[in-house]
């Protein structure tokens, strides 16, 4: 056998694998789930038998996770704490779970945004207000505009959702 040179150890360090090819084969689908925001905080909680590594369910899944606990208490007939305590979630989770489903079907079970859809404080009144008091020519800062709205209508709007609202007014 050769003796190994300093060019030949190179070329074992370069080509040797540095992870199993599990790991890098799993990596993604996690990334995805927590991109999605479906990634199961806690799957070792997930007890279900057919949940277990190299099984079809993955239990990183919170999506599939959930389905299963619903299906699990219906078809099977185990009580709701019972469904929900092998599937490693709570009581409240397995009822909101449910009546997004019933709601929704499995797309309901996929995370929804959260906080307010819109500029709801601002509404064609207070934009009326704001839109009196600001002119193209002399623009008031959007810190006296909120004062000026809630001298006016008694309502507290923070001067970046007023700024927000005139750049999105200028858009248009």
């Amino acid at each position: 056998m050769a003796a190994l040179t300093p060019r030949s150890q190179r070329h074992i360090i370069i080509y040797t694998p540095s992870r199993p090819e599990t790991m890098t084969k799993t990596a993604p689908k996690l990334d995805r789930l927590r991109q999605a925001g479906v990634l199961n905080a806690q799957p070792g909680r997930v007890q279900a038998a057919w949940f277990q590594p190299g099984s079809f369910f993955d239990a990183n899944d919170l999506v599939q996770v959930k389905y299963e606990m619903l299906r699990h208490a219906r078809q099977d007939g185990v009580t709701k704490a019972a469904a929900a305590s092998l599937f490693g979630l709570s009581r409240p989770t397995f009822y909101q779970a449910q009546a997004a489903f019933e709601q929704g079907g499995v797309a309901g079970l996929l995370p929804q945004p959260r906080g307010p859809k819109s500029a709801h404080k601002l509404t064609a009144e207070v934009m009326g207000v704001i839109e009196s008091h600001h002119s193209p020519g002399a623009p008031m800062q959007a810190r006296e505009l909120a004062r000026v709205v809630f001298s006016q209508l008694g309502l507290k709007v923070h001067p970046r959702s007023i700024e927000r609202a005139m750049t999105r007014k200028k858009k248009r």
